[in-house]
């Protein structure tokens, strides 16, 4: 199996951007534990970070086009109005976890709505990081 870590906007500042919300552990450190964890299970990962709406849409398409098994997706901001990436994971026959750190219910008004979830097989929120980890065991076991 082989699953792409997706991680959008913002999220490179990780351990420095609002820590008392999302901590401390850097993206990258983020990544090396979910890539650790998925080598245990015998499971490929393979970490993105973009900035850039369109970069992602494209990494969406990329990921069918490669036969990935799943896609674990924090898209950051762009959850609560990028239609165009809501529209790429309506439109790729790959599962798409949908993992944001904070309790995004629990936040501003703004952030209650997603443009993604619709189209996600499922939706983490308000575990940490540790949602990574459960969006990458639900990707493995979904079929049980």
């Amino acid at each position: 199996m082989k699953f792409l870590l997706m991680n959008g906007v913002n999220l490179n500042r990780l351990g420095k951007r609002e820590p008392q919300i999302y901590g401390y552990t850097t993206l990258k450190e983020l990544e090396e534990r979910v890539v650790a964890r998925g080598k245990k299970a015998g499971v490929e990962i393979i970490p993105f970070h973009s900035n850039f709406e369109g970069e992602i849409v494209e990494r969406l398409h990329k990921a069918e086009d490669e036969g990935m098994d799943g896609i674990i997706f924090n898209p950051g901001a762009f959850t609560h109005y990028s239609h165009a990436i809501g529209d790429a994971v309506a439109g790729i026959n790959v599962p798409v976890v949908e993992v944001h750190i904070s309790n995004i219910h629990a936040r501003e008004e703004f952030r209650h709505h997603s443009v993604v979830a619709p189209h996600a097989a499922g939706q983490l929120c308000g575990f940490g990081l540790y949602g990574y980890e459960m969006a990458l065991d639900f990707l493995i076991n979904r079929g049980e």
